[in-house]
């Protein structure tokens, strides 16, 4: 009797392959040691802190491309709580979304700690209404700008419960800069994010810095895409943008009114 007590004490420390605890979760080695390498620029500790996420939420995570947030919620996220993935279309008629879309769905297939995720289209309405606790997106609005986004964010809001979180992280543009430049560039204003988020029933309650970069002048040849981790240019002035890093970004928490 005595050893197994001492072995389910000894048990009690050893960290979880799925972990309730977010540094765990960020330090897993169900990681990817390709995305392990951006976290000193992405801050997804304090990102996600900052956006209250807990592992008991249902959370909507728009557009999650490769999955480089969705690693780190998938292992932190538990019953009841759930992960919903809200990728490109599966019906839709653009070949690079689609095989984004598919090489996604592989490897949620075929990784154990993607069992949970429920994925869904991200033109849909993303879950039941008032049922989610938080969405969240990362580094998408330039993807959007326009009526894709008034699409979203409405989407977005009502699938919220009342006081539900929207977490925004986006490449940030200088103030004044004209939506045709937005297009072009990838990078967006805090004014237009929060005029659109305000349109469709958000509050803003805060902005942080974490994922700020004051090295990046928000004005390049190619333009976001000329940083890493795209380093659009290749090797021109390769070391001059890897020197200047990711891009300066908004961090940005509003809650359904």
């Amino acid at each position: 009797m005595k050893k197994i007590i001492a072995f389910v004490f000894l048990m009690s420390f050893l960290p979880s392959l799925n972990s309730h605890n977010l540094e765990a979760a960020i330090s897993s080695e169900q990681r990817s040691p390709k995305n392990i390498t951006r976290d000193s620029s992405r801050h997804p500790y304090e990102t996600l802190t900052f956006f209250e996420i807990k592992p008991n939420m249902k959370v909507v995570e728009l557009s999650p491309g490769g999955g480089w947030y969705t690693e780190i919620l998938a292992n932190y996220i538990h019953k009841p709580g759930q992960l919903i993935a809200a990728h490109f279309d599966k019906d839709s008629q653009r070949a690079y979304f689609q095989r984004s879309r598919a090489s996604f769905e592989k490897r949620i297939d075929e990784d154990p700690l993607f069992k949970d995720i429920e994925i869904v289209d991200l033109s849909s309405s993303l879950a039941e209404p008032g049922s989610v606790d938080a969405v969240l997106t990362f580094r998408n609005l330039h993807n959007w700008l326009g009526p894709q986004m008034d699409a979203i964010f409405a989407n977005s809001s009502k699938a919220l419960k009342p006081g539900g979180l929207f977490g925004v992280v986006e490449h940030r543009a200088k103030p004044g800069t004209t939506m045709e430049m937005m297009k072009k560039s990838g990078y967006v204003t805090e004014e237009h994010a929060i005029a659109v988020a305000k349109k469709h029933g958000f509050t803003l309650v805060a902005r942080s810095e974490v994922n700020s970069n004051p090295k990046d002048s928000a004005s390049h040849p190619g333009g976001v895409w000329t940083l890493p981790p795209s380093l659009r240019l290749k090797d021109k002035d390769r070391e001059k943008y890897l020197e200047i890093g990711e891009s300066d970004r908004m961090t940005l928490l509003f809650k359904k009114s």
